[in-house]
């Protein structure tokens, strides 16, 4: 019974010494099932950040191509094609009346009385001549005139006793008709020589050589002594500086648009700050064939003398309004079938519209038909656009205020 007792307590014993292994290995299971769980939770942890950096990688991508492949353009409206439009073209000043004098009368230069520069009157002297084969003839004519009317006092003397002695029945009634037709040819003999007489005179005047109307004399070509002869080579130019003419030449393709009664402006270079206003007084109404080119005649007024006949000026030209659009040249597309615009609708959809162009002016050209002005124009597009293309527009840049 004794060792009964000593049995039992000594199997309790071995039981109570495996506990703490038990509880030991429980522990390292334990341990083990928490490591794999954080493994797999850093794992998932780990693919779920893989997933979502492809996807965000792929939505990046997918902006990226969208940007890249997005057409970004700028746009442009027509405008009315003549409205404030004006073209500047050369101009050579002259006067509204310039002309040479010239002499009507041979002979020597006796003196001249005006030089260049000098502003004279009309009826003015500018220069005398001699002329004495002249005065001769004058003096010729004059007795011949004399003779001559001496010759009718002595044939109406005689047809007046010719007639008295025809009503006594004296002489032929046709004597008294031959004194009477002499009396005419008389007559006629006097009206020619009094005709040659004057003829001459009026050509005496002629050695006072005066001016036609008022200006400035801007050349002498004569000196005393000179040999004057009738072949119309001038003494003088004589030109009126006030109003002053100015003739320019319009290209065909301004010339419809250039209206009598228009203001314009002139200027030269040796005058700065200084503008001076004018008028289109006429134009020549045709083309030239050689040059194609109308000619236009401005007024010009130069009441202070400060513009001088034959400088160089440039004329700015207005243009009265056109019913034409003008679109940008950087607008237009050149293909094969015409010139295209690429017009952008409301969703940003491009269409290609076929346009006829008119005047090219440089940085604009007027289009005549195929356009409405209410159109967005593509600025530079690119050769590829084609119909159907959907395009962004971009805001237009604003110029920065000068500082």
């Amino acid at each position: 019974m004794t060792e009964q007792r000593h049995a039992g307590p000594g199997i309790h014993a071995a039981a109570g010494d495996d506990h703490p292994e038990q509880l030991q290995r429980a522990k390292v299971v334990r341990g083990l099932k928490i490591v794999t769980l954080a493994v797999l939770v850093l794992l998932g942890l780990g693919a779920a950040r893989t997933v979502l950096s492809r996807a965000a990688n792929s939505k990046e991508l997918d902006a990226g191509v969208a940007e890249h492949t997005a057409i970004y353009v700028k746009t442009a409206t027509p405008q009315a094609a003549g409205a404030s439009r004006t073209v500047a073209l050369p101009g050579t000043l002259q006067g509204e009346v310039q002309a040479p004098i010239a002499a009507r009368a041979a002979g020597y230069v006796k003196s001249w009385s005006t030089d260049i520069g000098s502003r004279v009157r009309k009826g003015d002297v500018l220069a005398e001549l001699e002329a004495p084969e002249l005065d001769q003839q004058v003096s010729q004519a004059r007795a011949v005139r004399d003779q001559t009317a001496s010759t009718v006092a002595l044939a109406q003397t005689t047809v007046d006793r010719w007639d008295a002695l025809r009503k006594k029945d004296v002489v032929a009634q046709q004597d008294l008709d031959e004194r009477r037709a002499a009396l005419v040819q008389a007559r006629a003999n006097l009206a020619a020589a009094d005709a040659n007489l004057q003829r001459l005179q009026e050509l005496e005047a002629f050695k006072h050589v005066t001016a036609p109307f008022a200006g400035i004399v801007t050349r002498r070509n004569i000196d005393v002594g000179d040999l004057i002869d009738t072949s119309g080579k001038p003494l003088f130019l004589l030109s009126q500086t006030d109003p002053l003419r100015v003739y320019i030449s319009v290209p065909q393709s301004y010339a419809n648009l250039v209206k009598t009664g228009e203001s314009v402006v002139v200027t030269q270079a040796e005058l700065q700050n200084r503008q001076f206003k004018g008028q289109v007084t006429r134009t020549s109404g045709s083309i030239d064939a050689a040059t194609r080119t109308m000619q236009v005649e401005v007024s010009l007024p130069n009441k202070d003398g400060a513009l001088l006949p034959g400088a160089y000026v440039q004329v700015a030209l207005p243009l009265s309004a056109s019913a034409t659009l003008s679109v940008p040249s950087n607008a237009l597309l050149f293909r094969g079938e015409g010139p295209r615009v690429a017009v952008i609708d409301a969703q940003g959809k491009v269409t290609l519209h076929a346009v006829t162009l008119g005047r090219n002016n440089g940085s604009t050209v007027e289009v005549t038909s195929g356009l409405q002005a209410t159109d967005r124009l593509v600025l530079n597009p690119p050769d590829s656009l084609v119909d159907g293309d959907v395009v962004t527009t971009q805001a237009p840049a604003t110029a920065k205020a000068p500082a």
